[in-house]
């Protein structure tokens, strides 16, 4: 029923291989629905392509790199992370165990993004309400001559340099996947630093690496790697230090959209209904709540019908469940930019 395709690593230099593999499933006469996740630059070509030659397909996009009015003119539905309602989440949270700082570690090219550069926005004007200090820094792009490996021995260097200058209170967050692994590292084994949750939050996401966690055994069991990751975390020193979402958000947009996908095929339920949207998702994270809404342009006010934006609640080792799908996001996060 599932058919599964990887597009190049390197996509922004390999954009027409990326744009191929994709618009070449339309070649297969069965085919019914296509979902990209991550929708790097070139899903958009790539689903007019599809559309041109199947209009039956349905095209789904999950974690859009592409300017949200772009990706939404040629996918039927888009699923990103709720940058807006994160924005100021992700900040709160930090107040809340305690954080008199927060550190914002990304580059140009993602600060290019309207999704990154509006949650940055929001961050720091959440910072600014909280009486927080909000620290935005530069580091290499792992995509740029540098590679992964230059980029992640710039964050285990600068790590330590960052603690002493900004304090053991100081929540980071990053906007690069890669980063991410190392700087947990560094602030294990530093003994200070807050890690709120990541970009797209998982317990796979830098922590087994991080921690030398072993999860052959559990692989696919999501309430089992939290509770190894979690259990690392607290021996380690890190409880209430360290967060994440229970089920990660790269896994339940995949398998969410997947089952989305399938229930609007067999009639089950509609495209752009929400709630049915959220019940294909809950399916694959069990426990866990979500909260959302759709994309609304910052200038204009205007949203998008079939571009929706979704967050899980944040959980932090040795402490549990932090409620944030129940806090209430301030009207001003929406126009912040």
């Amino acid at each position: 029923m599932i058919q599964h395709l990887t597009y190049p690593d390197n996509f922004m230099e390999e954009q027409e291989t990326t744009i191929s593999v994709i618009a070449g499933l339309a070649d297969d006469p069965l085919m019914k629905a296509v979902i990209v996740n991550q929708a790097v630059p070139g899903t958009t070509e790539a689903f007019r392509r599809i559309k041109e030659a199947r209009p039956d397909i349905i095209c789904l996009a999950g974690e859009a790199h592409e300017d949200p009015a772009v990706i939404a003119s040629a996918a039927d539905l888009v699923s990103n992370n709720d940058f807006v309602s994160r924005g100021y989440l992700i900040i709160n949270t930090a107040h809340e165990l305690g954080c008199d700082t927060f550190v914002h570690i990304s580059f140009p090219r993602h600060l290019s993004m309207e999704t990154m550069s509006r949650r940055l926005a929001i961050m720091q004007r959440t910072c600014e309400e909280l009486g927080m200090e909000f620290v935005s820094v530069s580091a290499p792009d792992p995509t740029s001559d540098v590679g992964i490996a230059g980029a992640q021995q710039y964050i285990l260097e600068q790590t330590p340099t960052w603690i002493e200058q900004y304090g053991p209170n100081t929540a980071f967050f990053c906007t690069n996947d890669a980063h991410t692994e190392p700087l947990l590292r560094q602030l294990i084994n530093l003994g200070a630093g807050y890690f709120i949750e990541a970009d797209l939050p998982s317990p796979l996401m830098g922590y087994p690496g991080a921690l030398g966690v072993q999860l052959d055994d559990v692989s696919g069991d999501f309430p089992a790697i939290l509770k190894r990751v979690e259990d690392t975390v607290v021996e380690r020193g890190g409880a209430g230090r360290f967060g994440t979402w229970a089920y990660s958000y790269g896994y339940t947009v995949s398998a969410g959209l997947g089952q989305h996908a399938i229930n609007v095929i067999r009639g089950e339920s509609e495209l752009l209904n929400r709630a049915d949207i959220m019940k294909a998702f809950a399916k694959y994270s069990p426990g866990a709540s979500w909260n959302g809404a759709n994309y609304v342009n910052a200038d204009t006010g205007v949203g998008l019908r079939n571009y929706f934006l979704v967050y899980q609640d944040t959980y932090v080792m040795g402490k549990g469940y932090m409620h944030v799908t129940e806090v209430e996001v301030p009207e001003w996060a929406y126009t912040v930019k």
